[in-house]
């Protein structure tokens, strides 16, 4: 047997010893399954939303290009108290990731975590490839989490607050706003409660002036709901290790009074023609759930009935002008 076969078969055997110990709830993430990335990093898919945590190029190395790097975390003064907002936090890479940077740049961190279901990041725990990743204090901070579900240290500070997100983000006190919000939620066609413009607004009026909200999603839906929602967007660029793309992500901004409009990086762009084009077609119309409590299978179909009434260009004639020999 090979090695990463043996490997898959023993996260396996763990897993299925896993679950039966963590029943299924109808709002867990159903039946999980590890595999490893092309990073050697350990990562899991769900049966209930039918796809992976990460891409295969990497869970670590995601969550460093997609997440922390366009942080920019290193234009924050040392010893300042960053606040930062992380919905879906899965098995801890990106609180991990960001925990790394802040503790190398002496930057204190305010945290707060959504999350489903406490199984990833429980599992994530018992695989030594996810541990040797992080040093022992993060490795600390983490078990808290899963735990006791905060953690309070010299340096930061953290709560994480298990349910649905579209629920307990009300339960932040609306005292605080976010430096950074990451937005990791399964694909908005797989998740589309977890991306309507309902919560995507409620998201941007927790983010403070010039803060930002980071995602993997390219969507016309997502983006065009961001923007409506007052803030500016920068495409993140492609990534080496992916499959070949026009972008990898979103950065949304909160513009600041009396401030020009925010500079592009090497990380991220201008939204081209193409994309602009993009947020003008029938992909664009959001995902809508104005009472927070509707599933995914409502969600998405009367998003199809209002996208068949809808004069906007349709998003098939959009990829013909654009890539015609397709």
């Amino acid at each position: 047997m090979k090695p990463l076969q043996s490997l898959t078969l023993i996260f396996g055997i763990i897993l299925k010893g896993f679950n039966n110990k963590v029943p299924k709830t109808e709002k867990s993430l159903g039946e999980l399954s590890s595999y490893q990335t092309k990073d050697g990093t350990f990562s899991l898919k769900s049966s209930r939303f039918k796809e992976a945590f990460h891409s295969q190029a990497g869970a670590l190395y995601e969550s460093k290009n997609k997440f922390i790097f366009p942080s920019h975390i290193e234009r924050f003064n040392p010893n300042k108290e960053l606040f930062v907002l992380d919905v879906c936090v899965g098995l801890g890479y990106n609180l991990g990731s960001l925990l790394k940077e802040s503790m190398t740049r002496s930057i204190n961190i305010n945290w707060w975590g959504l999350e489903l279901d406490k199984r990833p990041l429980v599992l994530a725990l018992r695989q030594k490839n996810f541990t040797n990743i992080w040093s022992p204090l993060i490795n600390q901070i983490l078990k808290r989490i899963e735990s006791q579900s905060e953690w309070v240290s010299k340096s930061s500070k953290g709560k994480i607050l298990w349910g649905d997100a579209r629920a307990t983000v009300s339960l932040i006190p609306k005292t605080i706003k976010f430096d950074l919000i990451y937005l990791d939620a399964f694909s908005p066609m797989q998740c589309p409660e977890l991306w309507s413009i309902e919560f995507l607004t409620a998201l941007t009026r927790k983010i403070k002036p010039g803060g930002r909200l980071i995602t993997y999603s390219r969507s016309a839906a997502v983006r065009r709901s961001l923007r409506i929602a007052g803030m500016e967007l920068k495409s993140l660029l492609p990534i080496k290790g992916e499959l070949k793309g026009w972008s990898s992500g979103t950065v949304a901004i909160l513009p600041e009074c009396n401030k020009n409009n925010i500079k592009n990086s090497p990380k991220w762009a201008s939204l081209s023609q193409m994309e602009e084009e993009h947020l003008l077609t029938r992909a664009s119309i959001p995902f809508r759930d104005p009472n927070g409590n509707k599933n995914s299978q409502e969600i998405l179909s009367d998003r199809i009935k209002e996208q068949s009434c809808s004069s906007l260009e349709s998003t098939s004639s959009w990829q013909r002008r654009w890539w015609p020999c397709q």
